[in-house]
């Protein structure tokens, strides 16, 4: 049976986590509270690098999230989560680079800023320009392939239904607002979804764990 490594604090587990409960893949589960746990001589064997998700299936052991959905993707393709018209395929990549590349970053920013340091305002007026432009390519549409749920979906959905208790409204964006209602009425949503003492405890983790990086980074350009 799959092997899954996760917290469920974390939104790159999160986003595999769904994929598994939306394709109802069997698996099991490995919780990780990193807290040393990432250190262990047996995960560091699987993951040199620390961090999580990780799978092992069939004896096949895959890092990075976005890898895994593209394993889960071809290796269990129903229910389908990816398109194959080319220009939708596009799109629904363009999606999750976008979320993982422009918006799941300046999250932390906001989490480790005060609301009214200049990083934050910055880091707001990033996530809106983002915001914008993944609500311009949902349009009407229920999500954003159309009518099929797909990884694009999947990717932004761990993200962008948490902004609101950060900080950063969807007033002015009815379609996400709508479109994350409706993900949200998903059980593989509701059965993953951050209560507020989760929440409370992520920010408080990435917190953290911006310090440790921080500090690293200084140790090193002293050395």
């Amino acid at each position: 049976m799959l092997k899954f490594y996760y917290a469920p604090l974390s939104p790159n587990a999160r986003r595999v986590w769904i994929t598994l409960l939306e394709k109802e893949i069997p698996f099991e589960s490995i919780l990780m509270r990193l807290d040393g746990d990432q250190l262990q001589a047996e995960f560091v064997e699987i993951n040199p690098f620390h961090h999580i998700p990780v799978i092992v299936d069939d004896g096949l052991r895959i890092i990075e999230s976005l890898a895994i959905l593209d394993y889960l993707e071809s290796k269990y393709p129903q229910p389908a989560l990816l398109p194959e018209d080319s220009q939708i395929l596009a799109q629904v990549r363009m999606v999750q680079m976008v979320t993982a590349n422009e918006l799941l970053p300046k999250m932390v920013a906001i989490i480790c800023e005060k609301a009214d340091s200049p990083q934050f305002i910055q880091a707001v007026r990033h996530i809106n320009i983002v915001l914008k432009f993944l609500a311009d390519i949902l349009a009407d549409k229920t999500f954003f392939a159309g009518e099929q749920l797909t990884l694009a979906d999947i990717v932004a959905g761990t993200i962008i239904p948490t902004l609101p208790n950060l900080g950063v409204p969807l007033g002015d964006y009815p379609q996400l607002q709508n479109w994350c209602e409706r993900l949200l009425q998903r059980p593989a949503w509701q059965k993953t979804q951050l209560s507020a003492a989760d929440l409370d405890e992520f920010k408080r983790r990435v917190q953290i764990l911006v310090k440790l990086r921080n500090r690293n980074q200084a140790h090193e350009n002293k050395s």
